[in-house]
């Protein structure tokens, strides 16, 4: 028995080193079946990794998210997965063809290694290796541009080529972008082809703007202007914007608009005033005023901010909480030419948070500008800058809507005229949508003196105009609080090119954000 064990086991041992039993992996397997050709069942799997890992440094400054790559292929079973997986099938061929058409989303196919794609493609097709050494670079070389292109390519169509936080001054939606997880998901998409369809944008507007793109890039007289506007306005399209919720109000500054969805239907529609544009060269003066600390350097920098909240309430007759930059540069020069500017206009000055009892007589010329130690707040009333509602939204900018006792901008077509905040054209019309039930819609109606609708309570309100009227006993006016609906948001948004009736509507860029998008973006060209 010792005589055949000592026989038989150096026999094995032959056979092993020779590599009869060596099997063929799939790749190798799934190739020679559908080129019919027995060259890829000598596919070595330790060799072809050999010239994998000597690919990916040599092609590495080509090619996008090395990094990804790398954590990803650091499993070597996986050197083969995109060739395995979707070359016999046709699957390669369809992503080589989505990066061909990116143009019509605005992009040169160059930014996903297109020509390098498809010659490796077509080689693979011809088929005519002479051995299996001459595939594994081929192989090797379009395995990784292939899982390249799909993760350049879905981050600039399905998320946008631009990350607006680090180009937009004063943009504060949290946009979702690709992170290492979901880039590394990708990398293990079972079906190919379903998943670049599903990430094409497939709004209205967006589908509009792309047909409109194709037919300005092959007009003879190219409208450069056209083509910049529809580009950028399909970059914010492609931004993925959190759920906004099946009713929202929609404020578009470059409009000068306010528009009330819900279930892809308008409730309504109407003029606003929105913060006026910065001072030219901002960028410039702000650092001057860093550098010297003087008020008078300081640049004004007034824009609507893009953001998206949550009404939470309204408060009626409400009183103004002056910022400090419109007290530096407004208040303090008008209370300082006219003594009784301040209680003119009813506004209140405090001191270390007690109320200042004679405004009037404050000597401001001993007050330094920079360091003004006052606070002002402007009580309810008729005068009030910020009329007689206020919108409130959680949002780190100080920003509201509100009503206005100035309402001759609303006539203007250029409304860029506020500190900031957004003034409603008909605030008591967009009170009732906002608030829950008609009885709570009555009750704001009698705070700002309007009779109610439910004429049962008309006493009550001939009781509140009495109450406000008694000049013996002094009525105070002061601000009253509603609950809103809940789950109602608010995007203050910035749109120039949208379909409207089946027509691209164009709008100026009023605070030149278009440009500096598109600065960002012409490189992808």
């Amino acid at each position: 028995m010792k005589r055949i064990f000592t026989v038989v086991f150096p026999v094995v041992l032959f056979i092993s080193s020779c590599n009869w039993f060596k099997t063929t992996p799939e790749v190798g397997i799934i190739l020679a079946e559908h080129f019919k050709n027995k060259i890829y069942k000598n596919f070595d799997t330790a060799a072809y990794n050999e010239v994998f890992r000597k690919t990916f440094d040599s092609i590495k400054p080509n090619i996008s998210n090395p990094n990804t790559l790398s954590n990803f292929y650091g499993n070597e079973e996986l050197n083969t997965t995109f060739v395995t997986r979707f070359f016999v099938d046709g699957q390669l061929d369809t992503l080589a063809a989505y990066v061909g058409n990116s143009k019509l989303h605005g992009y040169k196919p160059s930014l996903f290694g297109y020509a390098r794609l498809t010659e490796l493609l077509k080689e693979l097709h011809d088929n005519q290796f002479k051995n299996i050494q001459q595939v594994y670079p081929v192989i090797a070389e379009l395995e990784l541009y292939s899982a390249s292109a799909l993760l350049k390519y879905d981050t600039f169509v399905g998320f946008g080529s631009i990350n607006p936080k680090k180009v937009l001054n004063r943009y504060y939606v949290t946009t979702t972008r690709p992170d290492s997880v979901y880039l590394s998901g990708l990398l293990k998409v079972e079906n190919l082809q379903k998943h670049l369809q599903e990430i094409q944008p497939r709004s209205a507007d967006y589908i509009a703007l792309q047909r409109n793109l194709g037919n300005l890039e092959k007009s003879g007289n190219r409208n450069t202007e056209l083509i910049k506007t529809t580009l950028v306005n399909m970059e914010r399209l492609r931004w993925k914007i959190p759920e906004i919720g099946n009713e929202y109000v929609e404020v578009n500054i470059p409009d000068y608009s306010l528009t009330w969805y819900k279930d892809n239907d308008t409730l309504s529609h109407m003029k606003v005033c929105v913060g006026s544009r910065r001072e030219l060269a901002y960028e410039e003066k702000i650092k001057e005023y860093n550098r010297t600390g003087k008020l008078d350097d300081k640049p004004k920098n007034h824009q609507t901010p893009i953001l998206l909240s949550k009404f939470n309430s309204i408060q009626v007759n409400p009183i103004w909480n002056i910022p400090v930059s419109i007290a530096q540069n407004e208040i303090y020069y008008n209370a300082a030419r006219d003594p009784y500017y301040l209680s003119n206009n009813n506004m209140r000055v405090y001191y270390k948070g007690k109320l200042v009892a004679d405004p009037d007589t404050i000597q401001w010329s001993k007050y330094s500008r920079e360091r003004l130690p006052f606070q002002f707040k402007q009580g309810s009333g008729s005068g009030n800058a910020l009329g007689k509602f206020k919108f409130i939204f959680e949002n780190g900018s100080s920003i509201y809507l509100h009503d206005t006792n100035n309402k001759s901008a609303f006539s203007r077509s250029v409304r860029a005229v506020s500190h900031g905040c957004v003034r409603v054209e008909k605030p008591l019309e967009f009170a009732e949508n906002l608030l829950k039930s008609k009885a709570e819609y009555d009750q704001l109606r009698m705070e700002v003196n309007l009779p109610p609708l439910d004429t049962t309570k008309m006493k009550v309100y001939h009781k509140i105009l009495e109450k406000k009227a008694d000049t013996v006993n002094a009525f105070q006016l002061k601000p009253k609080w509603f609950g809103t609906r809940k789950g109602i948001s608010i995007f203050l948004n910035y749109r120039t090119a949208w379909v409207q009736n089946g027509k691209i509507v164009y709008r100026d860029d009023v605070y030149g954000l278009d440009d500096a998008l598109y600065n960002a973006m012409k490189k992808y060209r």
